[in-house]
Order: C-alpha cells, then sequence, then structure tokens
C-alpha cells in the first residue's frame, strides 16, 4: 500500500483512540472529542512530527489541568472536572495549525521538510508558524495550570499591582518559568521526531537545534501576549456572592480589570496568532 493511504489510515486509527480515551477520563466532552478527532487526523496525516507537537501539547496540558483540582475549584469559577474541552476551545487551539499544517501539505507532499530558508523560505516560516502555535498553547497552560497553585500572589501584567488568583493578565514568577518550560518540550520534540522524519545537510541539521531556545521564548512571549490581552480586553471581577474572580459584569461583582471585548477563547486565538505570526517571521531569519 502507498504512503499516501497508509498514512491516512494510521493518523484516523490513532486519532480515534486518543479522542475516545480523552472522552472518558472527561478531558473532553463529545463535541471536543470529535473535534479533536479531525484535527489531530490531519496533523498525524500530514507528517507525524506535526502530530506529535499537538499531542504533546494535549497531554500534557491535560495531566496538568488535573493537577491541585480542589485548589483550583475554589479559585476557578468555571472550573470543570478534568478540565473537560468543547469543540470551540478545540479549535481556537489548534485551528490555526490545522490550515498551517494543510498547505504545507499541499507545499510538500508527504515528505517532510528542514527549517532552512535557503531551500524555501515559504516552508519554513509555515513550519514556524505551527512550531509557534504549539509552543503558545503549552505555555499558556502550563503558565495557567501551575501559576494558579503557585502560594506567590499574582500581579496584573499591565500595572504589576497584587491581584487575586483567577485574575485574567496575572502572572507569577512559577508561572512564566513554566510557560518558558512549555515552549521547551514542544520544541525539544520537533527537534528529536525530526531526526527521524527528516533527511537534510549536517549543518542543517545542527542548526535544528536552535528550535529549542526559540521555542521558550515563543512559549513565554504567547504567555505575556495572553496575559496582557487578558488584562485589557478580558473582564475579571471579584464576585462577593461566590467568593471568586469572575468573567463578567454583574450586580454582585466588583470589576478588576479590563474591557469586555474578549472572552477566553478569543483571548487564546488572537494570542496563538500573533505568537505564529512572529515565531514564523522569527525561523525566516534565523534558518
Amino acid at each position: 500500500m502507498e504512503k499516501t493511504l497508509i498514512q491516512p489510515l494510521i493518523a484516523a486509527l490513532i486519532s480515534s483512540l486518543i479522542a475516545i480515551r480523552a472522552y472518558r477520563r472527561k478531558s473532553l466532552d463529545l463535541s471536543g472529542a470529535l473535534a479533536g478527532f479531525i484535527v489531530m487526523t490531519v496533523h498525524i496525516a500530514v507528517g507525524y512530527r506535526y502530530g506529535a507537537l499537538l499531542l504533546v501539547f494535549f497531554f500534557t496540558s491535560s495531566k496538568l489541568t488535573k493537577v491541585g483540582e480542589e485548589k483550583k475549584r475554589r479559585v476557578d469559577a468555571d472550573f470543570k472536572e478534568g478540565g473537560q474541552r468543547n469543540w470551540i476551545q478545540v479549535l481556537f487551539n489548534s485551528g490555526i495549525a490545522t490550515v498551517l499544517a494543510v498547505i504545507l501539505w499541499k507545499l510538500t507532499g508527504w515528505q517532510d521538510r528542514c527549517l532552512d530558508s535557503k531551500d524555501s523560505i515559504l516552508i519554513t516560516s509555515i513550519i514556524g508558524g505551527i512550531i509557534g502555535h504549539y509552543c503558545c498553547c503549552n505555555g499558556d497552560t502550563w503558565s495557567s495550570e501551575i501559576g494558579v497553585l503557585s502560594d506567590a500572589q499574582p500581579r496584573l501584567i499591565t500595572t504589576f499591582k497584587p491581584v487575586r488568583k483567577g485574575t485574567n493578565g496575572g502572572v507569577t514568577q512559577a508561572g512564566l518559568l513554566a510557560a518558558a518550560a512549555g515552549g521547551s518540550v514542544v520544541g525539544l520534540t520537533f527537534v528529536v521526531f525530526g531526526f527521524f522524519t527528516t533527511k537534510c545537510t549536517y549543518d542543517v541539521a545542527v542548526k535544528q537545534l536552535l528550535v529549542i531556545p526559540l521555542s521558550a521564548m515563543a512559549g513565554l512571549g504567547g504567555s505575556l501576549i495572553d496575559s496582557f490581552l487578558g488584562a485589557t480586553l478580558q473582564f475579571s471581577g471579584y464576585c462577593t456572592v461566590r467568593n471568586k474572580v469572575v468573567g463578567k459584569p454583574g450586580a454582585t461583582v466588583k470589576k478588576i480589570s479590563g474591557l469586555s471585548i474578549l472572552d477566553n477563547n478569543g483571548v487564546n486565538l488572537v494570542s496563538i496568532l500573533l505568537t505564529s505570526l512572529l515565531t514564523s517571521i522569527a525561523c525566516m531569519y534565523i534558518f
């Protein structure tokens, strides 16, 4: 059987098993599992390396979401058991990369390529965009899930004033370090899988190692962009009845920061888009 048939079949099989497992473990609801199946199949079918980036983000983030659930339940007004995600969250956190992966497939077919602007600036920029996408997603999720468990009081990124845990735009040192670590894991995954899926000259292959520090910066940068958008364009207020930070104004809600322009999904989408663009441009100049 030809690769053009085998790889999509393998992609569909792996994706179905993971989607079913995620649904049973309440990491995804039914709509999220169906959307996840589609985007996972596309990623893995285009290239195993891109499927690996998506799965590293999904598995590590899902695991961290379940750490310290009791503490998070007391802080998060929208807490869901297992951090259960729906189709909207799946698409907002993987849609851009899925589109880029399809474009990449149209340009390269089933051949995985190294980051090398001398070979193709366009392909290098698209791959960079996919890397930046998942560095932002993973970095921001790691930052949020670890930062909220920190004993340190968060500070609003725009004023550096102390704010309650759960406030959009609140940052901690632990959270920022976690963001860089989350990005690094994505970069490391890209490099390691590339050793098995790509063929390039020795000099180009060695240069791929620069993806790891670049990914750390993308993870941190994406988290900072997300925090800035959250502090300015996303509403945060303290509900005196529920004794929690909430994301919508109300009679019993005292405003902390932000305007009611974007919700959490909107903030994620804009920060992912900007981080993908910046990482794409960086890759064109670095590689």
